[in-house]
């Protein structure tokens, strides 16, 4: 049975371009979105074994302190545009992290796909330790400005991502 992320993707590359969250991204990709913590570290695990020494990995991923001071139902509703997804029945997770939601898109040959998701979201010093424990000597997080990532943005409870550069 293919996972959520998977039906996602089937017929929805053109649309998902399109997408708010998207905007001023270029070849915007979500690979740490599996179903288990193992799988996510599985990932992060592949990419380190993949780096040479000094290599470099730069990832965003879902911001863990934005959820403890705001609602992701309220923010996902408010960031939709016309013809983007849609959420619904939001609950956020406090022991896992993760938000389970109701996800409604249009596929590409206009289709509608309703898929029930799970997304997790990470806090800095878990994302840190995770990354330490795969012998990442330099691990920076910043804020993540959709369209103008910058070493320049403090990491924030404002912020709905973050950008992670660790180096080998």
């Amino acid at each position: 049975m293919k996972q959520w992320y998977e039906k996602l993707f089937e017929n929805y590359g053109a649309k998902y371009d399109a997408e708010s969250f998207t905007t001023g991204t270029q070849g915007e990709c979500d690979f740490i979105e599996k179903e288990t913590d193992e799988m996510n570290f599985q990932i992060l695990q592949s990419a380190s074994n993949a780096l040479k020494e000094n290599g470099k990995l730069i990832f965003t991923t879902l911001n863990g302190l934005f959820p403890l001071f705001h609602s992701v139902k309220d923010f996902l509703a408010s960031s939709t545009k016309e013809g983007n997804a849609t959420y619904s029945d939001n609950t956020f997770d406090l022991v896992t992290f993760r938000d389970f939601n109701v996800t409604t898109v249009e596929d590409d040959d206009g289709n509608m796909k309703e898929l029930q998701c799970n997304e997790r979201y990470y806090v800095p010093s878990e994302i840190t330790w995770l990354l330490k424990s795969l012998n990442f000597k330099k691990i920076d997080i910043y804020g993540a400005k959709l369209g103008a990532f910058s070493r320049y943005d403090t990491l924030t409870t404002e912020d709905f991502e973050m950008l992670v550069i660790a180096e080998k």
